[in-house]
């Protein structure tokens, strides 16, 4: 008989880069509800320990550990203080990612493709590495990476961007093959348009009304009549980060309303 206690995150310590806002601040408070010592990481202090504070508030344990995780130093750094705080790391939650820049394939230049794959690439690709050598050592982990479903079909003018999620998607595909033996699961969320400072930015430069009218004439065109929240995202998160996931390793959980599915019917008809 299942064990709902399966889905606890007591005792474990978890990092969530990019947990200072959106969807990273949505599953580090999901996770410190659920019992973990989670440790939020991203470049903004302030901003962190806001996030931390919110934790702390319900009775959390919360750790703010401001970084730039585009470097290899600040990787090495964030990992050995973790350690020397907790001594273990059981779940590593890699949101951190560069926004989306408006560029098309004929005009992106060499800045957009390194500052976007440093963090959507390499930072992934190395905090996971980093997170996967300590977790071997102490007998199994939980990776989760959050990509998008620009990963899968691409928006026009983010090229680069897509491209990034879509080899966010193939990290976790490889680190999954490779780290299965030591009991270390690695998955994948993809979202789709949820709520946060990256999808209001579409907005951002139109008058009040304007704007609230252009983002319920985009909330008409998604199967669900609706943009997402972060708190849509914490539900797959806490089962890839619990218990309940031991047998689920290099699988995609896409969130995102029915717009991937609803594309690939647009597709199908206009074929």
């Amino acid at each position: 008989m299942f064990d709902l206690s399966k889905f606890s995150l007591a005792g474990k310590v978890a990092i969530v880069t990019g947990g200072s806002r959106g969807i990273g601040q949505g599953i580090a408070i999901g996770y410190a509800r659920a019992g973990a010592k989670v440790i939020v990481t991203s470049r903004k202090a302030q901003d962190l320990e806001a996030t931390a504070a919110q934790i702390r508030d319900f009775g959390g344990e919360a750790f703010a550990l401001p970084a730039h995780l585009g470097r290899m130093e600040e990787i090495k750094r964030v990992v050995e203080t973790v350690m020397e705080k907790y001594g273990r790391i059981d779940i590593l939650v890699n949101n951190a990612g560069a926004s989306p820049a408006m560029a098309s394939v004929l005009d992106a230049d060499e800045r957009l493709w390194e500052t976007i794959m440093n963090l959507n690439l390499k930072g992934v690709y190395f905090m996971s590495q980093a997170c996967a050598r300590v977790m071997k050592e102490q007998g199994g982990g939980k990776i989760i990476n959050i990509a998008s479903i620009d990963g899968y079909k691409p928006e026009p003018f983010v090229s680069i961007y897509s491209v990034s999620k879509a080899g966010c998607r193939m990290i976790t595909k490889a680190f999954a093959m490779e780290l299965a033996p030591y009991n270390i699961q690695v998955n994948t969320i993809a979202p789709g348009p949820i709520s946060t400072k990256m999808m209001d930015s579409h907005w951002f430069s139109l008058p009040p009304e304007e704007a609230k009218k252009a983002k319920e004439e985009f909330e008409k065109l998604l199967p669900m009549g609706r943009i997402g929240v972060p708190d849509d995202i914490v539900g797959a998160a806490l089962y890839l980060a619990s218990e309940a996931s031991n047998y689920t390793t290099g699988a995609e959980i896409v969130i995102d309303g029915g717009v991937l599915l609803a594309s690939m019917m647009i597709g199908a008809i206009s074929h």
